[in-house]
């Protein structure tokens, strides 16, 4: 069974000039506009069935339109976007003062209304000023997303915490008051319990200043040119001792050279950390786990295969929401925080890419990162 993950990509687009699509049917207004809109990257179509077209193979920051077109007119071009992409900046050009084409327009949920015919300037300062507004309501967002994951995360870390903290304390509790009597077995075992107690919170807390690192205090992404396969090789490196701990084999498969691309180092390589953590808490001792990956004219692609048990069908579908984590002996204390395969399919998809899972019962799991070559940096 394979399961996909796609998101509109982000990482690209805060790196981009911005870009606006140019939908009228009279080709010298379409040349008038994108002259005074030069310091943009622009799009063209005559119609709004045309401009459907450029959006399906194009991420479009803002849309210029004209209501009167032959084939799909203006207005039924504006529903069909705000539909799929509600957040779509969707600016309406018109010679028309009807109050029932304003009002369509309106609940059609336009951004803005330039009136024909049209004044060049009064246009270029209308989509700046969008633009910005647009800028500004992402920033608000993410800050209002980060706010709501520092409350989520430090509920999630009180609770995870209090098991081993209170299981300490109590130990410590009856050593204090004369409980225990150093020669009984018991309390040697009880010795043992919490050294493993002591262990799993040394384990929970290093986990959390690596969260906070990446996540809490790293905001935007920081691109630079990286090689995909070194980044891969290295964290595979990391993991080679607590893999061979388990009694497991790491194999590295990547050859040839791969151009570099533009990435957020870090954040692939918490991702790659994180799918092969997953693969290692899941596979038996004696299995093996694979780092493969191919370069195609479209994107590149890293894949890590294990030979474990395999995931269930109805355990696919929630293997990468927040705090989610497999369950296999129905315990309810699964050690961990459940977030890092959340992130990383976010951190994936924030630089426009993929994970996509290939997994079943007694087969193995297989999760590959597949990452667009038009992200590729010049290597000169």
């Amino acid at each position: 069974m394979r399961l996909e993950m796609r998101e509109e990509p982000q990482f690209l687009q805060r790196t981009e000039t911005p870009t606006i699509l140019i939908v009228d049917d009279e080709s010298i207004i379409r040349d008038l506009c994108a002259r005074i809109l030069k310091d943009y990257r622009i799009l063209q179509a005559e119609n709004g069935q045309e401009a459907l077209q450029l959006l399906d193979n194009n991420t479009v920051d803002l849309i210029l339109a004209d209501i009167m077109m032959p084939v799909m007119n203006g207005l039924d071009l504006l529903q069909k976007v705000k539909e799929q992409n509600p957040e779509q900046l969707f600016m309406v050009m018109t010679g028309y003062a009807d109050k029932d084409i304003i009002l369509r327009a309106l609940k059609a949920r336009a951004d803005d209304f330039i009136q024909k015919p049209i004044n060049l300037l009064q246009l270029k300062t209308a989509i700046k000023k969008a633009l910005e507004n647009k800028a500004l309501r992402r920033e608000l967002g993410q800050l209002k997303q980060l706010d709501r994951i520092k409350s989520d995360f430090l509920g999630l870390v009180s609770h995870k915490l209090r098991t081993p903290t209170t299981s300490i304390s109590l130990f410590i509790q009856n050593l204090a008051s004369g409980t225990f009597d150093l020669e009984d077995p018991e309390f040697v075992a009880a010795v043992d319990a919490i050294r493993e107690e002591s262990e799993y919170l040394a384990y929970l807390i290093k986990d959390l200043l690596y969260y906070s690192d990446i996540i809490l205090q790293d905001g935007d992404g920081k691109a630079s040119r990286e090689d995909l396969k070194e980044i891969a090789g290295s964290v595979l490196l990391e993991k080679r001792a607590s893999a061979q701990n388990k009694g497991l084999t790491l194999e590295n498969s990547l050859s040839g050279d791969w151009p570099k691309v533009i990435v957020d180092r870090r954040r692939i390589a918490f991702a790659l950390n994180a799918l092969y953590e997953n693969a290692i808490k899941f596979t038996p001792p004696g299995g093996q786990i694979v780092l493969s990956g191919e370069i195609s004219e479209e994107k590149f692609a890293l894949t890590i295969a294990d030979n474990g048990p395999g995931i269930p069908a109805e355990e696919l579908g929630k293997i990468f929401e927040k705090f989610y984590q497999i369950d296999p002996h129905h315990t309810g204390q699964v050690r961990g925080f459940g977030l890092g395969l959340f992130y990383a399919r976010q951190f994936i998809r924030d630089h426009g890419g993929t994970i996509t899972l290939n997994s079943a019962p007694g087969h193995g799991t297989e999760v590959t990162i597949n990452l667009p070559r038009l992200s590729i940096a010049s290597t000169d």
